[in-house]
């Protein structure tokens, strides 16, 4: 079968191949008669000079062509009989015949670059440039004959080719095929990298555009390359590669639209809203939370860790170590923390566990301080750990056999009152922790170094990025003169303050450097108002809000939105670029932990007074009544409310619904279609 299918395409390409040698010799013998040119085209390439001179020497004998009233064949039928006949020197009896000059003989002679060398001594124009004006009028002439006498000579109708002396039909295919790379630029053709590396500087508007143009374009425009980092450059799927999607363009496309679902979703509070409750914990001490992990202890010593991606499993009871575990009654938890992969609780006795996230249940490492821990630190990523007890700050780290050992021991002047670990740092980690009106730089295996210190003037708050560290400054005495108090940023290398921004009379509680946008800062002060910074501009703030009467506890921003708590209990969302607010949520106890990510948000409304009077009913009552216990909230914006899951059993009903208040849930009573039903009757 394939013997016989390449027979035929042979067969085809002799036919074509034969037709194209006819048409060729059509258009010379109609080009030999309608202007009677002795050249072939085989001689016309390079003899530019001599075909100028020829046409000067009989550019009288074309006028009286061109005057004759008969047909051109009969004129140069008599024309030859009755031509006299050369003599025997050469030269032509006619005496209205133009005799060539001696320049024209000798011009005959000498070879064509002397020729051309003359010519332009003599003050001609470029050679080059007439001989491409002639040759493109060539061209066109010989296109245009060859044209009419395809149409004379075949009954199909076929689009005009491009007949080229030399061409073959190889030549032919291989044209063909180049006009798939090359991109039509206006009058340029350019490579198809060259063209794609031009579109990669056009935006999604720029390329819809260029689309539009032409289907070459079209098939430029729509490259997955250039989709591919339209996709990265607005950071969907960063670290993606290109083969992991069929199709770029969609795929930005749909993250977009699922991007501006959420935006909905988070100013109408259009989501789920679930309770992370443990009964039998009594009070909440602390919460901490991850990407996907949260993390919560309580007065009773447990700690309960929640996987957000999977809820099917529950909570991960995360069970102490075996030095705690005949102690009655056991200490409550001081401080809880999670990331990816480790989780960490301390408890008042100076006990500390650490679990994995993935393994959970059984702690795999744990050590004792000799005081209560006031506070503990872990990384964005990594196992490392450090905790603060007193004036001792301690890190420890797993190193590659899976042991762990302590990387950094160090005694502080003061006791110590926060501590963090700069989050993305490769190698040895490096701590900064504040005591009193210092804060100190702990590297291992070096003496701790002092990032900043002000006598009189307490650090009130810290926050750390990669780069930098905020940290807000209580301003006492005659230092209230110079604006009050102030948030100082300082470079994490070079251990330089940058910039100093704020005012305020009162004290800024918390600073959000880490989760903030690039150039950034928002803070929380006791003056009741919610401030954003722009690093590189002056001291004044790009937003002031004021948020929460009982002042600020927790801030987060992203680039348009600001999520604060207060001590009232109240957690505000509020539109950056408006300064409005959009919604609010009210619980009973302090808001102590704020964090937010795509398209979760987690709150924890912790209590002050972990032992309250009057919890129980009786004193044997083991468990605390639930205004008392405080409450973890987790707001899910990216759920499908059209899904049918979405909606309560309860609401599903085929009668006429009328719209809930903010949740966008109906609500329906199968009772109200009764009663205006007997109410018709």
């Amino acid at each position: 079968m394939d013997g016989d299918e390449l027979r035929a395409f042979r067969e085809q390409w002799k036919k074509e191949i034969g037709r194209t040698s006819i048409i060729q010799q059509s258009g010379v013998e109609n080009i030999t008669k309608g202007s009677h040119e002795k050249f072939t085209h085989e001689n016309t390439k390079n003899r530019y000079f001599v075909d100028q001179q020829y046409d000067t020497v009989h550019s009288g004998k074309r006028k009286e062509w061109v005057s004759e009233s008969h047909g051109s064949s009969c004129f140069s039928e008599e024309r030859r009989r009755s031509a006299p006949k050369e003599t025997e020197g050469g030269a032509s009896s006619d005496p209205l015949a133009v005799q060539p000059s001696v320049d024209q003989r000798k011009a005959k002679d000498q070879p064509e670059y002397v020729s051309i060398a003359e010519d332009l001594l003599d003050g001609k124009t470029s050679p080059l440039r007439d001989r491409i004006q002639v040759e493109r009028t060539r061209r066109k002439r010989q296109f245009d004959i060859v044209t009419s006498v395809n149409r004379r000579t075949t009954t199909q109708e076929r689009p005009p080719c491009k007949v080229t002396r030399g061409e073959t039909l190889i030549d032919r295919l291989i044209e063909d095929l180049n006009e798939i790379n090359d991109i039509p630029f206006f009058d340029v053709e350019l490579p198809y990298e060259l063209a794609l590396k031009i579109f990669q500087y056009l935006g999604r508007a720029e390329l819809g555009r260029c689309a539009q143009v032409s289907k070459a374009w079209k098939t430029l425009a729509e490259d997955e390359l250039l989709w591919y980092r339209l996709c990265l450059q607005e950071g969907y799927l960063v670290g993606a590669s290109v083969s992991d999607s069929p199709c770029w363009k969609g795929t930005l496309r749909d993250c977009r639209d699922t991007e501006g679902n959420l935006r909905y979703n988070w100013k109408n509070r259009i989501g789920a809203i679930s309770h992370l409750q443990y009964e039998l914990g009594k009070v909440l001490c602390d919460v901490g939370s991850s990407e996907h992990h949260v993390i919560a202890g309580y007065t009773s010593g447990d700690v309960r860790l929640w996987d957000t991606l999977n809820w099917d499993s529950g909570a991960s009871y995360l069970r102490p170590s075996h030095v705690t575990l005949g102690v009655d009654p056991r200490p409550h938890v001081s401080q809880a923390k999670v990331n990816g992969t480790v989780a960490a609780a301390a408890y008042e006795d100076g006990l500390v566990d650490v679990w994995s996230t993935e393994s959970g249940q059984e702690p795999i490492h744990h050590y004792q301080h000799l005081q209560r821990v006031h506070a503990v630190a872990l990384g964005s990523e990594g196992a490392a750990v450090a905790t603060a007890s007193g004036t001792l700050v301690r890190v420890d780290c797993p190193v590659d056999k899976g042991y762990w050992r302590t990387l950094t021991q160090a005694e502080l002047p003061k006791p110590v009152e926060s501590l963090l670990l700069v989050p993305e740092r490769q190698g040895a980690p490096l701590v900064v922790a504040s005591a009193g009106e210092t804060v100190h730089l702990l590297r291992p295996e070096q003496d701790p170094s002092v990032l900043h210190s002000v006598y009189g003037h307490p650090i009130t708050c810290l926050d750390i990025s990669p780069s930098q560290a905020a940290l807000g400054v209580k301003s006492c005495g005659w230092a209230m003169n110079d604006g009050g108090n102030k948030i100082q940023v300082y470079s994490l290398e070079t251990g330089q303050s940058e910039v100093s921004v704020g005012n305020s009379a009162g004290d800024f509680t918390c600073v959000n450097l880490r989760d903030s946008p690039a150039h950034l800062l928002v803070c929380g002060n006791k003056d009741r108002r919610v401030r954003v910074f722009d690093l590189r501009g002056g001291g004044s703030p790009v937003a002031s809000l004021y948020a929460h009467h009982l002042g600020v506890t927790a801030v987060q921003a992203d680039d348009w939105k600001i999520v604060s708590g207060g001590g009232e209990g109240l957690v505000c969302v509020w539109e950056m670029r408006m300064g409005a607010k959009l919604w609010e949520m009210h619980n009973r106890h302090p808001v102590r932990h704020v964090r937010f990510s795509h398209g979760t948000l987690v709150t924890a409304n912790i209590p002050d007074e972990k032992s309250p009077r009057g919890a129980c009913i009786t004193d044997d009552d083991l468990t605390a009544h639930r205004r008392h216990r405080g409450v973890i909230c987790l707001y899910d914006f990216s759920v499908d409310t059209a899904a049918p899951d979405h909606v309560l059993p309860i609401c599903r009903s085929n009668y006429a619904e009328s719209s809930g208040y903010n949740y966008n849930i109906g609500l329906a009573v199968p009772y109200d279609a009764i009663s205006r039903a007997q109410a018709s009757s």
